[in-house]
């Protein structure tokens, strides 16, 4: 992993998104999704996240030393000596030292680093080793945008846009979105489309949104995948194309997105945009209804319980249909079908629900 995709997983994990997790796919208007909240380390934890190296060559050219001046010859030793620093900061701060790395990324940040200050910036903003601080983070991550470090900017604007250790300011979120977006940070880009669909810190456009949409879908952004298929399953800000909602969806779906698992099943249940394949949907409610998502979780208890695609099994089906009511999707169907149940099946069943809402600490 590259520094630049290790600062965004860590900063993707330190701080919030826009918005609270997306709803269930068959919520209406359910199209507009945020990014998700990773849930925040406790100090002392130790991150399993592989190497910070930067991948860059910082020493200068053979052959070309002796064209260098003095000035610069010195410049580009202060540059590596940097650079050295700040990688041994990612690899102390892997090891969980997170007092070295912050050590070490304050010497790198000192030398102008950009990236070293977005580092230092994120063990203030989720409190590793240290009082957490989200004012203090916001001052590293301001003066890592300033060196031009895009996921210091993206971090910044986080916090602006919830107001974080800086006043809520959207319209300063959405310019520094819009900065790392143009650099090309995909995550920025799908921020700032959603700043674009609400309409606050950018006048609503919904154009505008579906632009960033597609830059960070080109990206592999899976959230961003699926939010532009569904604005052409219904037409907003593109012309309605149920093939190329199909597409987009899909490639989301092939992410592992749990929302764009659900959609892209009933897609490929009913034929819309897509070949029929139900084993493909079935499998794909079943890899959804595993990751804890409530909808899936009600469809593979019906298919279980119906015997289609897969085995008919009752018990299994009413386990699923208990997990699901329990997150909210009810089904009367399935609850004549629970009720119907020998004692001893319906036993077994709620055991087997209870065990799995345990397993994913649920309620």
């Amino acid at each position: 992993m590259t520094r630049r995709f290790l600062l965004a997983a860590l900063i993707l994990a330190g701080l919030m998104g826009l918005a609270a997790a997306p709803a269930p796919a068959s919520e209406p208007n359910a199209w507009l999704r945020r990014t998700e909240t990773v849930p925040v380390a406790r100090k002392g934890d130790r991150l399993p996240l592989a190497k910070g190296k930067t991948g860059r060559k910082h020493r200068s050219e053979p052959g070309r030393r002796s064209k260098r001046s003095g000035k610069a010859a010195k410049g580009a030793r202060s540059s590596a000596k940097a650079a050295s620093l700040a990688d041994r900061a990612f690899e102390a701060f892997e090891l969980g030292r997170y007092l070295s790395a912050l050590e070490l990324a304050r010497k790198a940040a000192a030398q102008g680093h950009a990236a070293a200050h977005t580092l230092a910036g994120e063990i203030f903003a989720r409190g590793l080793g240290v009082p957490q601080s989200l004012a203090e983070a916001a001052r590293w991550y301001e003066a890592g945008a300033r060196r031009g470090d895009m996921e210091a900017a993206f971090a910044l604007g986080l916090l602006y846009a919830e107001g974080r250790g800086v006043p809520r300011d959207r319209k300063r979120a959405a310019d520094l979105f819009e900065k790392a977006a143009k650099a090309g940070l995909a995550v920025a880009q799908y921020n700032l489309a959603l700043i674009y669909v609400d309409g606050d810190g950018r006048p609503a456009d919904v154009r505008q949104a579906v632009r960033w949409f597609e830059a960070a879908a080109a990206q592999g952004h899976a959230q961003a995948q699926y939010d532009l298929g569904v604005l052409y399953s219904i037409g907003r800000g593109v012309p309605e194309d149920v093939t190329k909602a199909a597409e987009w969806i899909g490639k989301a779906a092939a992410a592992g997105l749990p929302e764009a698992e659900v959609e892209y099943a009933v897609m490929l249940f009913k034929g819309r945009g897509v070949k029929k394949d139900p084993r493909r949907a079935a499998e794909l409610f079943r890899s959804a209804a595993l990751k804890g998502n409530p909808v899936a979780q009600n469809r593979l208890a019906r298919l279980l319980a119906y015997g289609v695609v897969f085995e008919r099994n009752p018990v299994e089906a009413a386990k699923w249909h208990l997990i699901a009511r329990a997150a909210g999707v009810s089904d009367m169907r399935l609850d004549v079908i629970v009720a119907s149940l020998p004692k001893a099946q319906r036993a077994a069943a709620e055991r087997a629900a209870a065990a799995w809402r345990e397993a994913h600490l649920l309620p």
